[in-house]
C-alpha cells in the first residue's frame, strides 16, 4: 500500500545532553516498521531521477522497492552491485544534496529518506551472520590500490569483483582512511568500516597496512618491479592548512586533522590513552564544514564546557551538512558567525589563552558562488579560548608527486587526472581528494569506480 504521507518518518535519535559526554552513535536507526512504511512513500519514477543524483549510480528505486515489500536482502543485492560500502553512505553521505534532492516527493513536501533506508538494509545485511560471500575466479592480472580511504576502497571493490588480484596499500596502521581518523565514532562506528573492510578482505582483496608510498615503495617501484599492471592513487587530501596567523604555533592550538585523527583512531578520549588531549574549558573551533562541527562535538565529548564555531560568514553560507549543525546545537555548540581570527593570544604560560577576531561583512559573491566576507573597520573582539582547532580545509600530501616521475599535478598539489581517472602516466589512474581536493565521501566512491573500470579497460587493451 502506498503511503502518502509528505512527510519521511523522523530518524530516532539518542538524547542530546547524554550523548554530548559520550561517544555512542547519535542516530539510532529505522525499526522494520518504519523502513517499510518510508519505502512505501516512494513513487517509483519511471526515469528514476534520484539515480542522476548518485555518485555510484545504485538503482535505488529497485532497492526501495524491495524495503517496501519486506525482501530485505533483494535490497542489500540491489545495493552492493553498485557500492562497496552501504552501511557507510548510508550514515555519512550527503543525501539532501544529491539522490534526495531530486525525489519527486520533494516537490510537495520532504524526499523519500534514501539515506536511512540504505542504512537500514546495509545494517540488517551485517546482522544476518550467514551471509557468505562469494570469491570471484581470478582473471590472471595484477593491480595495486594507494590509500584505503572511501576511493581506494570502491576501486578495489569493483576490481576484485572483475576478478582481478588487488593489493590496497595503507600507510597508516588500520585500514579505513578518512572513514577511520576522520569520522568521529558517534557518527559512524569503526565496526561498521571494519565489517566493509572484512568483506572486501573476504573477497581477496590483500591489505598492507604501514605502507607509506613514496617512502617504503615508490608508485615507480610497483609498476616496474612489484609486477603489478597498474595502480591507483586514492590518497586523499590529509595536509592540513592553517590561516598564518599570530600565534598560531603555540601550545593548544590543533589542525583539526591532527585533533580527530588522535580522537578518532588512537582513541584519545579513552582511560589510559596513550596520547591524550584535554582542550580544557573553552574550545574554539575555526570553520564551517562538516570537520568544524566534528571537531567541536569531539571537544564537548572531552570534556570542555564551552565550544564555539566561528565561522566567517553567515548562517546561511554554512557548509556543514544540516543535520550535522542541528545535531551540535542540541548538544550545545555555539556559533559565532561573520567572525574570523586575526590572532592567538596567550596566557601567562606561553600556550592559548584566547583569540583576537574581527567582525565581517558580506559583500560580491567570489569565485565559488558566495558572498566575499570582508573585515569590517573597529570591529575587534577577544574570546577567551584554551584550545583552537584548525578547521579551515586540507590539501593532498606532496609525497606520491615527488617521487612519481611523469606524475602532472596541479600548483596546488592535486593530481591531475582525466574523467576516467587516467593520469599523465601510463597504466597509473587517480581518484578522490588527491585530485579534486577535500570533498564527500560518496563522491571519492564514486572516482574510485570510475577509475575501476578505466583500469579494467586499460589492461584488457594491453592483452590483446
Amino acid at each position: 500500500m502506498a503511503n502518502l504521507s509528505p512527510n519521511r518518518n523522523p530518524m530516532p535519535t539518542r538524547d542530546p545532553m547524554e550523548r554530548r559526554r559520550d561517544f555512542g552513535e547519535v542516530a539510532l536507526g529505522y525499526t522494520t516498521q518504519q523502513a517499510v512504511d518510508e519505502a512505501q512513500r516512494c513513487l517509483q519514477c519511471k526515469h528514476k531521477p534520484c539515480v542522476g543524483g548518485c555518485p555510484v549510480c545504485v538503482d535505488i528505486p529497485a532497492f526501495i522497492q524491495c524495503v517496501a515489500r519486506g525482501d530485505f536482502a533483494a535490497a542489500y543485492e540491489v545495493i552492493s552491485r553498485s557500492s562497496s560500502l552501504p552501511a557507510v553512505c548510508g550514515r555519512v553521505c550527503p543525501q539532501e544534496t544529491q539522490c534526495e534532492s531530486r525525489c519527486v516527493r520533494g516537490n510537495k513536501g520532504e524526499p523519500v529518506a534514501i539515506g536511512r533506508l540504505e542504512r537500514f538494509v546495509a545494517d540488517w545485511h551485517a546482522a544476518q551472520t550467514d551471509a557468505a560471500v562469494t570469491r570471484p575466479a581470478a582473471n590472471g592480472h595484477r593491480v595495486a590500490v594507494v590509500g584505503s580511504g572511501p576511493a581506494g576502497l570502491a576501486c578495489a571493490g569493483d576490481l576484485v569483483k572483475l576478478g582481478y588480484d588487488v593489493t590496497l596499500f595503507e600507510a597508516l596502521h588500520l585500514a579505513g582512511g578518512v572513514l577511520v581518523y576522520g569520522i568521529p565514532e558517534f557518527r559512524l562506528p569503526k565496526a561498521i568500516v571494519q565489517q566493509e573492510i572484512d568483506t572486501l578482505r573476504q573477497l581477496g582483496v590483500h591489505i598492507e597496512t604501514n605502507m607509506v608510498i613514496g617512502k617504503v615503495l615508490s608508485v615507480d617501484e610497483l609498476m616496474t618491479g612489484g609486477g603489478f599492471e597498474a595502480v591507483f592513487i586514492g590518497t586523499g587530501a590529509g595536509l592540513p592548512r592553517f590561516m598564518g596567523i599570530p600565534g598560531e604555533n603555540r601550545n593548544g592550538v590543533y589542525s583539526a586533522n591532527e585533533f580527530l585523527t588522535r580522537v578518532n583512531l588512537m582513541k584519545a578520549y579513552q582511560p589510559g590513552s596513550a596520547t591524550p588531549i584535554r582542550p580544557g574549558r573553552r574550545v574554539v573551533v575555526v570553520g564551517g564544514g562538516n570537520v568544524a562541527m566534528d571537531a567541536a562535538r569531539c571537544a564537548m565529548r572531552l570534556g570542555a564546557e564551552e565550544v564555539t564555531v566561528v565561522y566567517r560568514r553567515s548562517a546561511e553560507e554554512l557548509p556543514a551538512r544540516a543535520e550535522e549543525v542541528e545535531h551540535a546545537k542540541e548538544e550545545g555548540i555555539l556559533f559565532r558567525f561573520l567572525s574570523n581570527p586575526v590572532e592567538i593570544i596567550p596566557d601567562d604560560a606561553g600556550n592559548v589563552g584566547g583569540v583576537r577576531c574581527v567582525e565581517m561583512e558580506l559583500g560580491e559573491p567570489d569565485a565559488s558562488g558566495r558572498r566575499r566576507p570582508t573585515v569590517k573597520p573597529g570591529s575587534d573582539f577577544v574570546m577567551e579560548a584554551d584550545c583552537v582547532i584548525m578547521a579551515i580545509g586540507t590539501s593532498p600530501n606532496p609525497l606520491i608527486k615527488a617521487t612519481t616521475a611523469d606524475l602532472e599535478t596541479h600548483r596546488w598539489g592535486g593530481i591531475v587526472a582525466d574523467k576516467t581517472g587516467a593520469t599523465s602516466r601510463p597504466g597509473v589512474f587517480a581518484g578522490g581528494d588527491a585530485v579534486t581536493g577535500a570533498a564527500t565521501v560518496i563522491l571519492a566512491m564514486g572516482a574510485g569506480k570510475t577509475a575501476a573500470a578505466a583500469m579494467d579497460k586499460y589492461i584488457r587493451d594491453k592483452a590483446k
